[in-house]
């Protein structure tokens, strides 16, 4: 299950008094109903999980948000809730985008990703959530922020801030921050503005300048002239700022709007996952990229899709069911995130998975296996290859007739295994 409900919501649904929302394509959402009536009752609480970029806010108050012929008043009583959603995004991309000041523009140190890795990122959100570090222009001290990792990462900093390349990318990246956060400003008074037109003009400025951040973080020279793990900190930015733009267009009620942006962005993030594996030029760099990415796609693009599935969910409604719809009294989410933000793992569970694969796999054979994650459909090139080369190599019963059964590790290995035979024998 990918949701959190209320406790009493949980007892509804053991006892079959509440049942969960089902799409007409058969995915659950976010949403329960009471059996007999039909009636929305409630929403999930959180996501399970700790997604790296999605924020589960934008989901979990979905369904109120489109109720807008219910009055100002109402449908903006979560007001608090959105802006923790905007304020969430605002960090995120602050965190993000400061990471790039140690990781800089060229080839990058184990010691000096394994500071930026999955796992100390997210202690770095949490403590500029908990106001323990400031996002200031985009940017934050990084020097305080990692005082204890060592001189070898103080030196590192001191190096990139006097790199001219990355002195240009810096300007480049705190211009599209400006852009970003005055448009955040602008989503913030927008929410203010009784007046529907006004408001609506008012997220169309913001998502002017949305469109120029995002310009800015994709500019393709700049993105060409980065390091793999430079260029997933930029995309990941944009990917942020993707998710603000989808949550314009639900402010603004207009829901075919959202579900292109989010179709848009679930594309954006699995073709710029797989640009960023396939430029990964050392296993140092495999070990920042491999528990990220793993992450984002095993936690991060259910959530972006859950999103959407509810978007078009509510497009499918009839006006009798929308008119329960509106008619159902759905408690507010708070507006902290505690519920759904647990507090950060000693190790993350996809840092454990990749220390487990890495001494059973080799550099190679372990960037396969992301690339199994972030596209699964390439898997079938490695299959066919293997289905081949075993019979000619005597080994058919390393040729399974039934590859759903068998572990990405497995066929990454074998795959390798019998490409190196092959070149051995050239």
């Amino acid at each position: 299950m990918l949701f959190v409900f209320r406790p009493e919501h949980m007892v509804g649904l053991a006892t079959g008094v509440l049942k969960q929302v089902i799409s007409s394509t058969g995915v659950p959402l976010s949403l329960v109903r009471d059996a007999a009536t039909g009636q929305i009752v409630g929403h999930a609480v959180g996501v399970v999980g700790q997604p790296f970029l999605a924020v589960p806010q934008m989901i979990l108050g979905g369904a109120q948000m489109i109720q807008t012929h219910r009055g100002f008043q109402a449908t903006y009583k979560r007001l608090d809730a959105v802006q923790a959603s905007v304020h969430a995004l605002q960090n995120s991309v602050g965190v993000l985008q400061a990471t790039t000041a140690l990781i800089g523009v060229g080839t990058v140190a184990g010691v000096v990703l394994s500071a930026v890795n999955l796992q100390q990122t997210l202690k770095l959100r949490e403590d500029v959530k908990q106001l323990r570090l400031e996002v200031k222009d985009g940017f934050i001290d990084m020097k305080k922020a990692l005082k204890d990792q060592g001189a070898e990462i103080i030196q590192r900093i001191d190096q990139v801030a006097q790199d001219v390349k990355f002195e240009m990318h810096r300007l480049a990246l705190r211009k599209a921050y400006g852009q970003f956060q005055e448009a955040l400003r602008l989503i913030k008074s927008a929410l203010l503005i009784e007046d529907l037109s006004t408001r609506n003009i008012t997220l169309g400025n913001a998502q002017l300048l949305l469109a120029n951040a995002l310009a800015d973080y994709n500019e393709p020279h700049l993105l060409e002239a980065t390091c793999a793990a430079g260029h997933l900190r930029r995309v990941e930015c944009a990917w942020a700022i993707e998710q603000t733009m989808a949550l314009t267009f639900q402010l603004q009620n207009a829901p075919a709007a959202v579900s292109d942006r989010l179709s848009h962005l679930q594309d954006k993030i699995r073709q710029d996952s797989l640009t960023v594996v396939e430029r990964c030029e050392s296993q140092e760099e495999l070990d920042f990229l491999f528990p990220e990415l793993a992450r984002i796609h095993s936690l991060d693009l259910p959530v972006i899709e859950s999103w959407q599935n509810q978007v078009d969910w509510i497009q499918t409604l009839s006006p009798d069911e929308q008119q329960l719809l509106a008619s159902s009294d759905i408690p507010t989410v708070a507006s902290s995130d505690d519920n759904q933000t647990p507090a950060v793992a000693a190790e993350p569970e996809e840092q454990l998975l990749y220390e487990n694969l890495k001494p059973k796999s080799h550099y190679l054979s372990l960037r396969d296996q992301l690339k199994f994650i972030v596209k699964p459909d390439l898997r079938r090139e490695h299959e066919s290859y293997i289905s081949q080369q075993a019979p000619a190599s005597g080994l058919k019963a390393l040729a399974p007739s039934n590859w759903q059964a068998i572990p990405d590790l497995t066929v990454a290995n074998l795959y390798w295994y019998f490409k190196c035979k092959q070149e051995a024998q050239a």
